[in-house]
């Protein structure tokens, strides 16, 4: 069985997003539910996601583990995997992990860019690592099934993190370094590192993550997923697209500044206010996923490798931990 899953989206969501999940045959979607909220905002979100899967039942559904994969297969439908950027909706109360996982947060990162209470995001200059109560928080998400995401944490945090989980962590939505200085994007070794221990990568086509932004063509993509496979290997790669269709540019902002200051910070090296960046024009949106199936292709892996890389490598990864 092949299943299709793009690990991070956040869109702005509406029948219109879930339709072109589906005509993009994705199975699994994890999507962002959270920012900088805190646990009774989270709690909102849900109740506003409950309207969603009723009005929307013939397109999604709440995925719980991957058992809920395979249901969407079998039913043709999307399992919407809920996730946090941030670790503001537990508070500084580790009973609220529990309480998370109740509502169906299945991913949650430690940081988004910054110093939290629980780790080092990746634009402080000081990279201090996993606190004391990011080590309990770890070992709680553990024990519950909620995956460790350390997409916008900085290198030491994120080496903490491999080397405290019990269970392989994820970087669910960035690029390799090497291709591409985002602030963000992952060096080399770091990536070994996490795929000796089991955990993935799921590739970014957010345009600040991508070489040449806009205008990065699939060829590039493809030439970095494969370089990128030489060095961690192609079972531990996947998608997590980041897609944020359909959103205003009032959210780059709420995302970038949340609550924490009066100063507008645009992020990714700017001063300037950009909005959401343009998509490249192969990868619109979920649909794009076709091209780069073909693109894998072309590049030289076989089909195994791209079906693993466009979904079924992410399934694996959600069998283990649960």
């Amino acid at each position: 069985m092949n299943y299709k899953i793009d690990n991070l989206q956040y869109c702005n969501w509406s029948r219109e997003v879930f339709e072109i999940n589906h005509e993009a045959g994705l199975d699994a979607v994890h999507v962002t539910v959270v920012y900088h909220e805190d646990y009774k905002e989270f709690v909102k979100k849900v109740e506003e996601w409950n309207v969603l899967f009723k009005e929307n039942e013939d397109l999604i559904f709440l995925g719980k583990n991957f058992k809920d994969i395979e249901k969407a297969k079998i039913k043709n439908k999307t399992a919407i995997f809920f996730g946090f950027q941030n670790c503001s909706p537990i508070e500084d109360d580790i009973s609220l992990v529990e309480k998370i996982y109740e509502h169906g947060c299945r991913f949650m990162q430690l940081t988004y860019n910054n110093q939290s209470l629980l780790a080092t995001g990746c634009y402080e200059k000081t990279d201090s690592g996993v606190t004391n109560f990011g080590r309990e928080v770890i070992k709680e998400m553990n024990r519950l099934g909620i995956v460790i995401d350390m997409s916008h944490s900085a290198e030491k945090s994120t080496y903490d993190a491999i080397e405290i989980s019990q269970k392989p962590i994820a970087i669910t939505h960035a690029n390799p370094i090497f291709w591409h200085k985002a602030v963000r994007n992952k060096s080399d070794e770091l990536l070994k590192t996490l795929s000796e221990s089991g955990g993935m990568l799921g590739l970014s086509l957010y345009a600040h993550h991508l070489k040449d932004k806009s205008n990065c063509t699939i060829e590039s993509f493809c030439e970095m997923t494969a370089r990128t496979a030489e060095i961690m290997g192609v079972k531990n790669l996947g998608i997590g697209s980041d897609l944020c269709l359909n959103q205003p540019d009032t959210v780059v902002e709420w995302m970038r500044n949340g609550t924490w200051t009066k100063t507008k910070n645009y992020g990714e090296g700017t001063k300037e206010k950009s909005g959401f960046p343009k998509q490249p024009d192969w990868f619109i949106d979920a649909r794009g996923f076709k091209n780069i199936h073909e693109g894998l292709l072309k590049i030289g892996f076989n089909k195994e490798e791209v079906s693993g890389i466009l979904g079924n490598n992410w399934f694996n990864f959600y069998k283990e931990i649960n």
